[in-house]
């Protein structure tokens, strides 16, 4: 595929977001020097950082010499493509600020107070702040409250915007998620609430809405008369990692299903909105998962397999199972992957099933949506050597190779009439100039530049939790879920989801 004609020189320049100061919570966890710091390098180098911006970090322990930005500078530094210049170090360093205190303590909240008031002294914030709370979700209530007790989220009195963005997970039910959001919305308006899912920072998840509603060829038959089924898959090879504690309390589905896979699911469904309005777009994402036809546990038996990952090997690697991981509680019968098929019960897409699957350990690492189409009418070849027609996948794919490819049928050269699938592939890495990006960049500079469009509202989470919930409630009765081979494709249930519709998964 060619290489667009919209050049550099075509594309919009970045405005650099409003001067601030980014308070992070939990300054001295991987996220924030893994991911969060090298973004803002990124953003910084690509002038969408402002010169009036410092960085706050809030951490429970003593930084014992002083060392705190040091040490992060330096983590992130091995998370960036491009080593940081001496200058780009110097910049950095010269705007971060430490607070040392515990969360649930009043005096933390003071101490907080009168950084702000330096820091916009010192570099011309003008009174903004992005208060990003990387911390445990048991502290998010807390952190909210003591925020607003102090004073700090009040927009009149500090002379310019204050922002909250809030890390998944968004509760562990529909009634934690509910009684989170009302404590948010006890101190902030939702305008202020940034509901993260770094999902929505890959590019090939907002091109989609570009893909689907700016080309005319796709969104005539993005419909149930053309498309006769979507799977979408989120794949991992990895395993828990470090991770024991919380996923054993989690699972696949509350990690995954209900944010991840739903956001794609929402913007792979959702209709045109009325503009990109962050609520417009919000709006029609929100109507998809309305529209979900409610789990019974009939439902949940015949149409969701759950299942946990057995010892195996990963790219040739022999991997232990899930029950010998660190941290996983004896007997536990956390799942670490589901499968579900699911309907959408609105004009557009009724009849069409989506399937929607996501595991730990599977075979490769991949992030896909798949849409597959009717098969045409086999009339006109059945007295050809054609024995059978494909029908036209279009694949999404959103990690590791950003990218869109539509496969269709050709004739292979020569003189006998036969047909071979072959792929239409667009790559973002051959197509444009990539910049490196760690997936949050475009998050926080939608959240310093007030867009929402990305990120989740209140009733939108709820929703989701609404769907699952059922599921969750059907699994307490039924027994412990069955394994699958480390390195497959998961179980053998889930095949048979779809051999009995007559179809089968795609082997990305």
């Amino acid at each position: 595929m060619s290489t667009p004609t919209t050049g550099p020189s075509r594309r919009a320049p970045i405005t650099p977001a409003d001067p601030a100061v980014f308070v992070g919570f939990g300054a001295s966890g991987d996220l924030t020097r893994r991911k969060l710091v090298p973004a803002l390098i990124n953003l910084r180098r690509a002038d969408a950082l402002p010169a009036g911006f410092a960085f706050l970090a809030v951490i429970r322990q003593a930084d014992v010499g002083g060392t705190l930005a040091e040490d992060v500078l330096r983590t992130a530094d091995e998370h960036l493509d491009t080593p940081l210049t001496d200058e780009e170090r110097g910049w950095f360093l010269g705007r971060i600020g430490v607070v040392v205190g515990d969360v649930e303590q009043p005096a933390l909240y003071a101490d907080i107070a009168a950084r702000l008031a330096e820091l916009q002294a010192e570099h011309g914030t003008g009174g903004n702040a992005l208060f990003y709370l990387a911390t445990p979700p048991q502290l998010f209530a807390p952190i909210a409250a003591g925020l607003g007790q102090a004073g700090l989220l009040d927009e009149a009195a500090a002379g310019g915007w204050r922002r909250v963005i809030v890390e998944k997970p968004f509760g562990s039910d529909l009634a934690s998620a509910q009684a989170l959001n009302r404590a948010l919305a006890a101190v902030l308006n939702e305008r202020q609430i940034y509901r993260i899912d770094h999902y929505l920072g890959k590019e090939t998840v907002q091109n989609l809405m570009i893909f689907r509603f700016a080309n005319s060829i796709f969104e005539p038959i993005w419909n149930r008369r053309y498309v006769d089924h979507v799977q979408i898959t989120v794949a991992e090879s990895d395993g828990i990692g470090s991770r024991g504690g919380y996923y054993d309390a989690a699972g696949a589905l509350r990690d995954m299903v209900q944010n991840h896979l739903f956001m794609l699911l929402a913007l792979t469904a959702m209709e045109p909105p009325i503009s990109f309005d962050a609520d417009a777009v919000r709006d029609e994402r929100l109507k998809v998962l309305q529209a979900i036809a409610p789990f019974t546990r009939a439902m949940v038996q015949r149409d969701v397999v759950r299942a946990q990952y057995a010892s195996g090997r990963v790219k040739d690697v022999p991997v232990k199972g899930y029950p010998q991981e660190d941290r996983v509680a004896a007997g536990s019968t956390t799942e670490t992957f589901v499968a579900l098929r699911l309907q959408i019960e609105n004009w557009r897409w009724a009849g069409v099933p989506f399937y929607l699957r996501t595991g730990k350990r599977l075979a490769r690492r991949v992030s896909e949506i798949a849409v597959h189409f009717r098969q045409p009418p086999f009339m006109m070849f059945r007295d050809t050597g054609v024995r059978s027609l494909n029908c036209n996948v279009l694949v999404i794919r959103v990690q590791p190779e950003e990218g869109i490819t539509l496969h269709v049928d050709a004739k292979v050269p020569g003189q006998a009439l036969d047909l071979e699938t072959v792929a239409m592939d667009f790559k973002y890495d051959d197509a444009f100039a990539q910049t490196p990006s760690t997936g949050y960049e475009t998050l926080l500079y939608d959240a310093l530049t007030g867009d929402q469009t990305l990120f989740h509202r209140a009733d939108s989470t709820e929703v989701g939790w609404q769907v699952v919930m059922p599921i969750l409630e059907a699994w307490q009765s039924q027994p412990a879920p069955p394994c699958y081979e480390s390195g497959s494709w998961g179980p053998e249930e889930s095949h048979e989801l779809l051999e009995r519709d007559g179809r089968e998964w795609r082997r990305p």
